[in-house]
């Protein structure tokens, strides 16, 4: 990336839960999103799932404790079509976004250096599933958080 990227894009479904249908939280889902608030200057949820439903799925995360406060009003980004185009993020440089997904086929294919795949969230759920902790050790690379400004 040629610019120090300002906004993160999550997927919800398979990414930082099971599915919109279980709602089951990836283990370190409160610990990625505190680390990603201090990398990022605008977090977005970039989901097929229906703003409402999003809506009360955080607010559930939030009042279970897995997910920081902030979250039940995280902006929401509007799309269509069969990619996640980072054009709908408007307002900023497409590498100044990354994109956090767990399937391929949603990237847009000229936007593939902008995305770190997570491995999916699936069944079996293991409590032992580390990897929110990797993905925010990769974003923390790809920033350079260890260099001084």
């Amino acid at each position: 990336m040629s610019r120090k990227p300002k906004v993160l894009c999550l997927d919800l479904e398979g990414t930082l839960i099971s599915n919109a249908v279980s709602q089951l939280p990836r283990p370190f889902l409160k610990e990625f999103l505190d680390g990603c608030e201090v990398l990022f200057e605008r977090i977005a949820i970039y989901t097929s799932v229906p703003e409402p439903s999003f809506r009360k799925i955080a607010s559930l995360l939030v009042s279970e404790g897995v997910a920081p406060a902030w979250f039940q009003a995280v902006e929401y980004i509007e799309w269509e079509g069969p990619v996640k185009d980072l054009a709908f993020v408007g307002e900023v440089a497409q590498d100044e976004v990354v994109l956090v997904d767990d399937i391929e086929l949603v990237v847009h294919p000229a936007q593939r250096c902008e995305w770190i795949r997570v491995e999916p969230f699936v069944a079996p759920y293991s409590a032992s599933d580390t990897e929110l902790k990797r993905v925010l050790g990769e974003l923390k690379r790809r920033l350079d958080v260890s260099k001084p400004n």
